[in-house]
């Protein structure tokens, strides 16, 4: 198989160099490394300058190091399946605090895959989610954290959509339908996620990568590492020497598009959320 330089160097970040045809074991192997050498990240967001959700752009922004939210990681990934020869859908889907909920709200990009006749759930965009795919069928799996899906709503089952469950994550279910959806569809949320002020992508700087089987977060100035165990390290980080310290080793993103100013205004805001959270917690 040829592969294109852009694609080339993407498979090169999340250091895969021969990734053979589609297979279910490709697959898992691609969406193992890409989870953890890829984070969630809105450091960009954050400076004000938010990157557009173009697949190739998503693409050149990962392999030169960068991150991103589940438009530009999902996005990208689903251009490298394809180029790669896999067969995948793309769904408009919407994160939810309540499990119970079957709202679509369209803050999420989620993937599905089908191989030898098989579809499965496929999501690096999530920061949070399972390590592998699943497949899309009803039922419980462990995979490290515990994770679930159900037919979106009891009197529409699978062809409405599917309830993804993550019990480990402040938000518990992600809800998607099953029609196709293009990059197109998800062009006004993203417009509001990145430059609105009430975004969370606004108001707090955040990272998530999956390593080692544990979940490394980083909001702010919190570091949390969990493990599938009940493991929980938690630790404030001092300074922006630490802050940046975290983002190169613990989550590997690359610094070199952060210039001096750049890395004063993000710990300046880390630091003013930070104050505003610790006069929230004293009322």
């Amino acid at each position: 198989m040829i592969i294109s330089g852009i694609y080339a160097a993407y498979l090169g970040r999340i250091g895969i160099t021969e990734p053979g045809s589609p297979s279910v074991e490709g697959l898992f192997a691609l969406t193992r490394a890409h989870l953890e050498r890829v984070p969630f990240e809105n450091t960009e967001i954050q400076l004000g300058r938010p990157p557009g959700i173009d697949p190739e752009l998503s693409v050149r922004r990962i392999a030169a190091g960068r991150g991103g939210y589940c438009f530009h990681l999902n996005g990208a990934f689903a251009a490298l399946l394809e180029h790669l020869g896999y067969d995948v859908t793309r769904h408009l889907g919407g994160m939810s605090a309540d499990r119970e909920s079957t709202e679509v709200s369209g803050d999420h990009l989620t993937l599905t895959v089908r191989i030898d006749g098989e579809a499965y759930f496929v999501d690096v965009g999530l920061g949070d989610g399972p390590p592998e795919p699943l497949p899309l069928r009803e039922g419980s799996y462990e995979r490290g954290f515990r994770y679930g899906l159900r037919p979106l709503g009891s009197a529409d089952g699978p062809d409405a959509g599917w309830t993804f469950l993550n019990e480990s994550s402040p938000f518990p279910a992600m809800n998607f339908r099953s029609a196709p959806a293009t990059m197109a569809d998800f062009a006004d949320e993203h417009l509001r996620l990145s430059t609105a002020e009430d975004s969370p992508f606004l108001q707090s700087f955040f990272m998530l990568r999956r390593n080692a089987g544990v979940m490394n977060r980083l909001h702010g100035k919190i570091l949390l590492t969990l493990d599938p165990q009940g493991g929980r390290d938690k630790r404030e980080l001092a300074g922006p020497e630490e802050l940046f310290e975290a983002m190169a080793t613990v989550f590997g993103r690359e610094l070199d598009d952060l210039t001096a100013a750049d890395r004063a205004a993000l710990w300046a805001r880390v630091e003013r959320a930070h104050e505003a959270w610790l006069a929230s917690q004293q009322d």
